[in-house]
């Protein structure tokens, strides 16, 4: 079987916005200088909100009565992983993921946030411009962060 008969992995995704418009990201504990907001995959029978509230509290330890959902994607984005990396991710079964986006509202104070509420996927976190966010994400993820940005928070 070649990559491209592979499955795009279901996922979803989460912008957190503060109150001063600024986007939660966390630096990767795996890859050290990558930054990224809340994302996971989607368990079965999961729906989307649930699956986006579940991985922004194991992620970030912010509970969803801290966040008001404003918006999601229309549709699914899809993006492929290099090539080097499809072995070595998710056993290999995936070629990429299928991410659907929630724009949410963070309610709460930075001292909600705790990273270490389950297995820490991030070292650190900050609030970050939209721009600095494309910019720090990992290079084959940042057509589809553009994408996110344009959808759901530059039209806030």
């Amino acid at each position: 079987m070649s990559i491209d008969d592979l499955p795009y992995r279901p996922c979803v995704g989460v912008v957190l916005l503060n109150k001063h418009g600024k986007i939660f990201t966390g630096e990767r504990i795996d890859n050290p200088g990558a930054w990224q907001m809340p994302q996971g995959g989607v368990d079965a029978g999961e729906d989307l909100k649930t699956a986006a509230l579940r991985e922004l509290f194991e992620e970030t330890g912010v509970k969803a009565s801290k966040v008001t959902i404003a918006r999601q994607t229309k549709d699914w984005l899809y993006y492929d992983l290099p090539v080097e990396l499809v072995p070595n991710l998710w056993g290999g079964q995936y070629r990429g993921q299928m991410q659907h986006w929630f724009l949410m509202g963070f309610t709460g104070t930075d001292a909600d946030i705790r990273l270490d509420m389950h297995s820490p996927e991030f070292a650190r976190w900050k609030w970050s411009d939209p721009a600095d966010v494309i910019r720090e994400i990992v290079p084959f993820k940042r057509d589809i962060y553009a994408k996110i940005m344009n959808e759901l928070v530059l039209t806030v």
